[in-house]
């Protein structure tokens, strides 16, 4: 299997490391090939994403690098690219489409940043229902596509990050299964591949990898395609656990 990792973060959005450490320490794990895919820009939230300003430079860096160290890795510049992201990528190689927010009412939701802001957006927006908070989630990562015209589709499940440490829905539910089973039909038609992202595990919020293993069979058995990603925000999480998980694909 080729060593590679393409969802990866740098200082130039929430990343710990430059990329030149994330290059360097990917070259010493053997890696074949590496991509950069920091977070675009979201007016709304400046908190993790990257600057306006900050955009050329991020190419001009990378481009550097790939000159710099061509004869022992291949680099590649792409782009987490929100669903609410208010700049369009130009000059990458590659988007990754994401949702971590819900535009509810006049506010952005975030749906990473603990289950505390969900419970609230919860009550606030639907009358305490959790499941009609899900199928609003999935119904807009089924437009992340479109929206985005990303090349591949991060954690799909995004909105279970805590669901091991503080249970907000129970994932067997019907109202549950038919919202996420709804979301990967209209992506499936597609045909971008989703990830199997790793970041959660490293960080300690879950055993298991999104997407959940329900979600992933139902992908594979109608054909749709699985790509392993780190989702890394230092240098000792490129390709965290892909040997573990290198069999789901």
């Amino acid at each position: 299997m080729t060593r590679q990792d393409f969802h990866v973060h740098t200082t130039f959005s929430d990343g710990k490391n430059s990329m030149e450490e994330m290059v360097r320490a990917a070259v010493v794990l053997g890696m074949d090939r590496i991509g950069f895919s920091d977070h675009s820009h979201t007016s709304f939230d400046l908190s993790y994403c990257m600057k306006k300003e900050n955009y050329p430079a991020y190419l001009q860096e990378g481009r550097m690098l790939r000159e710099k160290y061509r004869e022992q890795i291949q680099i590649l510049l792409g782009i987490e690219q929100d669903y609410y992201s208010d700049v369009t990528p130009e000059g990458v190689d590659y988007v990754i489409g994401a949702v971590h927010y819900l535009h509810l009412g006049d506010e952005y939701v975030e749906i990473d940043w603990g289950t505390d802001i969900i419970k609230k957006a919860c009550e606030k927006y639907f009358n305490g229902d959790i499941y009609a908070l899900t199928a609003c989630y999935f119904d807009t990562v089924s437009k992340v596509v479109e929206k985005t015209s990303c090349d591949l589709i991060a954690h799909f499940d995004l909105i279970s990050l805590y669901i091991e440490k503080d249970p907000l829905f129970d994932r067997n539910d019907p109202r549950y299964i038919r919202a996420w089973k709804q979301a990967l039909d209209r992506l499936l038609a597609y045909g971008i591949p989703f990830e199997i992202n790793t970041g959660a595990v490293s960080r300690g919020y879950r055993t298991f990898p999104y997407p959940d293993r329900p979600m992933i069979d139902y992908i594979k058995d109608r054909g749709g395609r699985l790509l392993l990603s780190s989702d890394s925000h230092r240098t000792d999480m490129l390709m965290y656990g892909f040997g573990a998980y290198e069999h789901l694909l």
